[in-house]
């Protein structure tokens, strides 16, 4: 560091700052701090830092599928986002269960990651308190946390009202959403992706409900073939939707794949809105309509809030929920 230091004409604190944002500097001078860093092929010594700091720079990413649009491109920005910060990371899949999440904390634990970012879907309120005494945590998804842990969710219920307001003002009065069984007992109803599709088929309903209509659910899984089954069993069903929400974008390319197997158009005949936007929503043939959440500032909350456990960690939670957009294309596109 002290060679970097006399190479760049700067202190070895302001160094060492520039290096680990401990402390503001300039961009001109961690510009200059950088490129002699580069000349000099300079390393941080991890093993060295981390007996000083008592940290080892290491904070640990737990989601449950990297086979997903959604999850996987999670977990690329977190690494991309923690790599910026100067932290390296270990990516897990916790298959949705309680056991590979209780795994994700245990791991975290026995090797010594400053934190962890948790996309929980198994564990309890109760057992996430307990095991954040262990290790610095940031929770992502949507569990009622009352504030007892650093918390970053998406608009799950506002999306998805959104999305449907959308199809009533294209017009649409026959509605179906997929990705759920049924519009009565949400509650009672456990999906493989979790609270996530409960809130999203709420947000639904309650547009649904308000505008007094009648509408009709289909579930058959999560894959593309799933929308594909779900949009075949509601034409099974007699009177064609005009209007159809999807959970995911996932069920929406597949059931606009269904429709069409069975001379049903999009959007001449039918519209369809999906969830996530996902990248090939913009690409699909028609482009899917699709909620957007504001996955930069999810990930942007999700790492501000582990860095600020780590340094502080009786900080007061926090519990975040983004924003979104919801993004018109080719299939609510009727003329």
């Amino acid at each position: 560091m002290r060679d970097v230091a006399a190479e760049a004409g700067v202190s070895p604190m302001t160094v060492s700052n520039a290096l680990t944002g401990r402390r503001p500097v300039s961009e001109a001078t961690r510009r200059t701090v950088l490129e002699a860093v580069d000349r000099l092929g300079y390393q941080v010594n991890v093993a060295a830092r981390s007996l000083r700091q008592g940290r080892t720079g290491v904070v640990g990413i737990a989601v449950p599928t990297l086979d997903s649009h959604y999850y996987s491109r999670l977990a690329h920005r977190l690494v991309l986002a923690f790599s910026q910060a100067g932290l390296a990371t270990v990516v897990e899949e916790t298959h949705a269960s309680r056991e590979g999440e209780l795994a994700a904390f245990r791991d975290s634990r026995l090797n010594a990651y400053d934190g962890l970012v948790i996309a929980a879907l198994g564990l309890t309120e109760r057992e996430i308190n307990a095991l954040s005494r262990e290790v610095p945590v940031v929770v992502l998804g949507e569990q009622e946390l009352h504030q007892t842990v650093d918390h970053v969710s998406m608009p799950n219920v506002a999306g998805a009202e959104a999305a449907t307001r959308l199809l009533l003002d294209r017009g649409c009065r026959r509605l179906a959403l997929v990705g759920f069984p049924t519009l009565t007992d949400l509650q009672d109803v456990t999906l493989p992706e979790g609270a996530a599709f409960v809130l999203r088929a709420e947000g639904f309903a309650r547009v649904v409900h308000e505008q007094g209509l009648q509408a009709s659910a289909a579930y058959a899984g999560v894959t593309q073939a799933a929308g594909a089954a779900c949009a075949r069993d509601l034409l099974r069903r007699g009177e064609v939707p005009d209007g159809i929400f999807c959970v995911t974008d996932t069920l929406a390319f597949g059931v606009v794949r269904g429709l069409a197997d069975h001379g049903v158009r999009v959007p001449d005949d039918v519209l369809v809105v999906g969830f996530d936007d996902v990248e090939d929503a913009e690409f699909h043939i028609p482009s899917l309509t699709s909620v957007a959440p504001d996955l930069d500032g999810l990930v942007s909350q999700a790492v501000h809030l582990l860095g600020r456990r780590i340094a502080s960690p009786r900080a007061l939670p926090q519990d975040v929920t983004v924003s979104f957009r919801v993004l018109e294309r080719e299939s609510t596109g009727r003329s």
